[in-house]
């Protein structure tokens, strides 16, 4: 016996030197062992990049949800007085079936088919994840057994149907792991997917079999990096304006198709952009067969809103005659016959007026005097027929008509050649910024939110200037004519208050297999204007497919319609006076940074301009507009010294002016609605610091409007004296 258990005691000590020694154990390495059971590693989220507009107002974001999973193993509840676990699948199925998208069917064979495969839970795929808190907090009050959640995080969409077809969105894929990551599939959040995801981060530490964390053990955390942000040059308050305009439009006219472009010609920036149909991309409800951003990537013949440039090739070239005569009606070529819309025409009529009624016919006579191949040059100096280089992703270039002297001629009425609507607001920036054409683009910057780091800064990019300043301050002129002559065809384009220049078009739609559609609800509508003519600081573009007009309506109605809506308001919102404007004139912004601030404000007001100062002291330290910009007069500028702040009278003050005032004051104003402002905590000329709280409220112009109306109707009902 002494023998025997001395032998096996020996064995026994010779296999703990043997594994002290090598540290393995039947092949197996101890110590990977050993952190495999005790090491555990817990995985931190890291957030997609949000995408703002200009002004850092969410577009797109993560936001926190939850996702939902059943317990349904008994041994969740061993040792607890509580039970933790799903016990009745058939009470908890028709529980759950009222609050997620799964029949009460679906979830009691999912919970039971998981039950007898002995798994410890189970999820509800797409049904159990992006649960808003409150539908938790409705789920949970149910106090069903074994139903838990966890943070999870959802792509969000707080403006809903907005730049929709730029925007996109994105959805979770499950990765071969079983995790979820959130994948961009339309629009830039498929473009700068890569961009926009992060990289999640982990804590690693070591525990006991229970989980618990052992005394003494390290905590190494890597931190999660969220992905980039994307600030636009979009304008959330003119989109919003356009948003709007559209919709009413498409319930009114019920047209196939419409597709409107908002730019500022002196940067190329696009402030809004919107198409019909559209989708909410929350929930991808609308969406069609037709995922293409109509503004870049779809063409069109844009009828006679394209004349703007045969006219200014005309004046750059030195044939425009205004006041010589032309025969209307009708033009021969070969066996082909050019006609106005007014087919009889209208007699001899001078070539201005030729222009302010859309006479096709006029643009015949001036190709022949430019010159065919000259005019084909000017069409590529616009920058038709090859790429804007916006950037934005398979960009279409359109192509020019030029096989024979029909298509020549048809092409300066824009029939038969095809543009993109962001090549007519790129040859526009010509017209409205002194012969400077300027590059349309749609990101402002991208930033690294981990450290603050601007990792891409697009500028205002100035291309080959295809006319001269002078060239562009007479087709504007002619082009403001439309609007206002009594021939014009642009009257219906004139606004309240502010002046406005542009062409109408009313452009055939080809048909799918050859010839176009024809009569008066199957043209396709357009409108390409700037306003104010005096110092233009908006484009807009607008154009409606085959709208469904009453015989009292025409096709300016429905693009009037946008037009005006939307450019009032904007103008309104970017404090532009419309008082006295046909008296404004452009004003070069002074330095005055480094200057007295009171003999600065006397400068800027003998300039014309309205000053809101920040300080009543000391040397002006920062200035809006910057030096050497446009201005118009009567418009208002910032400056800003040292000293007490007098908080102004924000009353009437637009959304934008407020959070310029805000961001060069860094007083903590907090902004509550859209529109002008219409209330305010303080009272103007109060004295206020940086750790004073100032609440202002804006109202939309129709609020204000259905208040005052509501205010019309107390009056009335007074009873009277």
């Amino acid at each position: 016996m002494f023998l025997l258990y001395g032998g096996l005691f020996f064995l026994l000590l010779s296999r703990f030197v043997f594994i002290q020694y090598t540290g393995t154990a039947e092949g197996q390495e101890l110590t990977t062992k050993a952190e495999n059971k005790y090491s555990r590693e817990q995985i931190l989220q890291a957030s997609r990049g949000k995408i703002v507009d200009r002004n850092g107002e969410v577009i797109a974001q993560d936001t926190l949800s939850y996702k939902m999973i059943a317990v349904i193993s008994p041994k969740a509840s061993r040792n607890s007085g509580i039970q933790r676990h799903v016990s009745d699948t058939a009470v908890t199925a028709k529980v759950l079936s009222n609050y997620i998208d799964m029949s009460e069917e679906e979830i009691k064979i999912l919970l039971d088919k998981n039950v007898e495969a002995k798994k410890y839970q189970v999820e509800f795929g797409k049904a159990g994840r992006d649960i808003s808190n409150q539908l938790m907090e409705d789920i949970k009050s149910n106090k069903l057994p074994g139903i838990i959640f966890i943070e999870d995080l959802k792509r969000l969409y707080p403006n809903g149907q907005f730049a929709s077809h730029l925007i996109g969105f994105a959805l979770k894929e499950e990765k071969e792991d079983g995790t979820f990551k959130a994948v961009g599939k339309m629009g830039l959040e498929y473009i700068y997917d890569e961009e926009l995801t992060g990289t999640p981060g982990k804590v690693e530490f070591q525990s006991d079999t229970k989980g618990f964390l052992l005394p003494n053990a390290e905590k190494m955390v890597t931190e999660a990096q969220d992905g980039l942000n994307i600030q636009l040059t979009l304008d959330k308050t003119i989109q919003n304006f356009l948003e709007d305009a559209l919709n009413q439009v498409q319930e009114k006219y019920e047209p196939e198709k419409i597709t409107a472009v908002v730019a500022d010609p002196k940067t190329g920036e696009i402030l809004a952009m919107s198409q019909r149909p559209t989708f909410e991309p929350n929930t991808r409800e609308g969406l069609s067969t037709n995922w293409l951003n109509e503004v870049t990537e779809q063409t069109i013949e844009p009828g006679s809103t394209f004349k703007i440039f045969t006219l200014a090739s005309a004046i750059e070239e030195g044939v425009w005659a205004p006041n010589a005569t032309f025969k209307s009606g009708s033009y021969k070529v070969y066996d082909t016959t050019i006609r106005d819309h007014n087919v009889v025409g209208w007699g001899n009529i001078s070539y201005l007026e030729g222009f302010q009624r859309s006479s096709n016919v006029s643009m015949a006579y001036l190709l022949h005097q430019i010159g065919e191949k000259t005019f084909n040059e000017y069409i590529k100096l616009f920058g038709f027929g090859q790429k804007t280089g916006i950037d934005l992703p398979h960009e279409a270039t359109g192509i020019i008509a030029d096989s024979g002297p029909v298509e020549r001629i048809t092409t300066t009425y824009g029939q038969g050649t095809t543009v993109t609507p962001i090549q007519m607001v790129q040859g526009m920036t010509a017209i409205a910024n002194k012969g400077k054409m300027m590059q349309p683009y749609i990101i402002d910057k991208i930033v690294n939110p981990n450290t603050n780091e601007v990792v891409q800064n697009h500028k205002p990019i100035e291309k080959k200037s295809p006319i001269s300043a002078e060239t562009a301050q007479q087709v504007k002129e002619i082009l403001a004519s439309t609007v206002t002559s009594e021939k014009g065809t642009a009257q219906k384009f004139k606004l309240n208050g502010y002046t406005s220049a542009g062409k109408t078009g009313t452009a055939q739609i080809p048909k799918p297999g050859g010839g176009y559609y024809w009569g008066k609800n199957d043209f396709l509508y357009s409108f390409i204007g700037m306003a104010p003519v005096e110092d233009p600081q908006l484009i807009v573009y607008i154009m409606v497919h085959r709208p469904k007009l009453e015989l009292t309506e025409f096709g300016s109605d429905t693009t009037s319609d946008i037009f005006n809506t939307v450019t009032e308001r904007s103008l309104k919102y970017l404090n532009i006076e419309p008082e006295n404007l046909e008296l404004a004139h452009p004003v070069e912004m002074p330095k005055v940074i480094g200057g007295n601030l009171i003999e600065s404000q006397s400068k800027l007001e003998a300039l014309g301009l309205k000053t809101i100062v920040i300080g009543n002291s000391g040397t002006v330290e920062e200035q809006y507009p910057e030096a050497n910009s446009s201005a118009i007069s009567n418009s208002t500028v910032f400056i800003k010294g040292q000293g007490d702040i007098q908080l102004p009278n924000f009353k009437g003050w637009s959304k934008r002016n407020v959070m310029l005032y805000k961001s060069l004051s860094n007083l903590p104003i907090e902004i509550v609605g859209e529109g002008f402002v219409t209330e305010q905590s303080l009272t103007g000329e109060s004295i206020v610091t940086v750790d004073t709280p100032i609440v202002v409220k804006l109202s939309t112009p129709d609020e204000v409007t259905n208040m005052e109306t509501e205010e019309e109707v107390i009056t009335t009902d007074l009873p009277q004296d």
